[in-house]
């Protein structure tokens, strides 16, 4: 990755290479690691490293009781991997582990080439396929945020960047002057995506009685092509890890005729750098906003229990909790082993099996969906006067308006709210709930 000056709309910070590198990958782990997950994670790395442009031509690991302080791996690995370098004309040395700045500077000084580490292959990923203004606001403020505390006098001249500040202040260093110039984007890029939130938002308290489901995952676990299966429509799939960013939203029917939309959400991924969920907390709350889940898990993969696992917990690190979750486990068509099918149903129980690309079992997931949906919802009739009208912003908060009729009396809606906020929304709006 390198910084240049860009002129382009996205003012992207690293520049992707069309020309395919050659990469080494490394996992640093602890002894007595389990050998089957350090080979996936680092199969994972290469996967990465392929969807950004390297081609990864050796994988190596080592077992340490704790990462050296200075270059993460030990002093006869540096000098193992120095050789390899020259040997395979290596271009770019991928960690799949954060590095601190210091461990970056040393191991560049060392091995005279490019040193990343996984969050930093990963934003690169995400800033080549970000598409939408949200999508390249996020990343770009993710990139600054990871960057800051990485500069060393290699990151120079950042104020060309930033059109119309001043390169330099008095008793300033370079660095001080581009640090500080740092803080400055980072304060616009999130201003710009919190207005770009409160636009979504006054969208969302628009749009009236219309289920809204989400589809959630593993990355490359088989989302989009579900999506494509539910709503007839023809959304992007390509088998690369993050092929897509932006949430795409198709319309569908629901078994009953109801018409519904559903939102396909980026691919969650283990270790998936911290400013990043942070910056596209708007793209991944459109799970939030959802009145069902749908997980998808792609079971054929050797490691779906961990990804199953990583998944849950990207949900709860977002604080949704509270909402009914269908488990599909996708790609059952490359399972050929019939007890095994079994024993994912006992283990899973409240799962659907199924397979996005060969179309089985889809009508039982719309019969599940629409079950779910109608299990969880509960509409409510209320009449709010006039006189309190301040607590419609509540109103648009914990619930959805189905229907509207102003009155003498003041404003009689129908209401829709997830059973999970009901004991909330009686309790603030129990005075003007009326029984038809």
């Amino acid at each position: 990755m390198t910084t240049e000056n860009n002129n382009n709309s996205n003012n992207k910070l690293y520049e992707t290479s069309e020309k395919v590198e050659k990469a080494l990958a490394i996992a640093v782990v602890r002894k007595g690691a389990d050998k089957d997950k350090v080979f996936d994670y680092l199969d994972e790395l290469e996967e990465l490293a392929d969807t950004a442009g390297a081609q990864v031509v050796e994988k190596i690991y080592q077992e340490l009781a704790k990462p050296n302080s200075s270059t993460a791996i030990g002093s006869g690995k540096v000098e193992e991997i120095k050789q390899i370098i020259e040997e395979s004309d290596i271009q770019i040395i991928i960690f799949d582990d954060d590095l601190t700045p210091a461990q970056l500077r040393n191991l560049e000084e060392e091995w005279k080439i490019k040193v990343i580490d996984r969050s930093g292959l990963i934003l690169d990923i995400f800033a080549k396929h970000a598409r939408t203004l949200e999508a390249k606001t996020q990343v770009e403020l993710a990139q600054l945020q990871y960057l800051l505390p990485r500069l060393t006098r290699m990151w120079t001249h950042l104020s060309r960047q930033f059109g119309g500040i001043r390169t330099k202040g008095p008793g300033e260093t370079q660095i001080e002057t581009d640090r500080r110039l740092i803080k400055i984007k980072i304060a616009k890029l999130k201003e710009d995506l919190d207005n770009i939130e409160n636009h979504k938002i006054q969208q969302k308290k628009n749009r009236t009685n219309i289920p809204k489901f989400a589809l959630v995952g593993y990355t490359n676990a088989g989302k989009s092509t579900l999506m494509n299966v539910l709503s007839e429509s023809n959304v992007y799939v390509e088998n690369k890890l993050f092929a897509t960013l932006d949430t795409t939203t198709r319309a569908f029917q629901l078994p009953n005729n109801q018409k519904a939309v559903i939102s396909d959400t980026v691919g969650f991924i283990r270790k998936l750098p911290h400013h990043l969920v942070a910056s596209f907390r708007s793209t991944l709350m459109e799970a939030a906003d959802a009145d069902v889940i749908i997980h998808v898990a792609d079971v054929s993969h050797k490691m779906y229990k961990d990804q199953i696992k990583i998944v849950n917990e990207t949900l709860e690190s977002l604080n949704i909790v509270d909402k009914p979750i269908i488990l599909a486990l996708n790609k059952i068509d490359k399972i050929k082993d019939k007890d095994y099918l079994h024993y994912l149903s006992n283990e899973y129980p409240d799962s659907i099996l199924i397979s996005a690309k060969k179309i089985h079992n889809i009508t039982a997931l719309l019969d599940l969906i629409q079950k779910k949906y109608d299990s969880n919802i509960k509409k409510i009739n209320i009449l709010l006067p006039y006189e309190k009208m301040d607590l419609i912003s509540q109103l648009y908060d914990l619930s959805e308006i189905i229907e509207k009729k102003d009155l003498d009396a003041g404003i009689k809606m129908q209401v829709k709210i997830n059973k999970g906020k009901d004991n909330i929304f009686i309790n603030k709006f129990n005075n003007f709930i009326i029984n038809e």
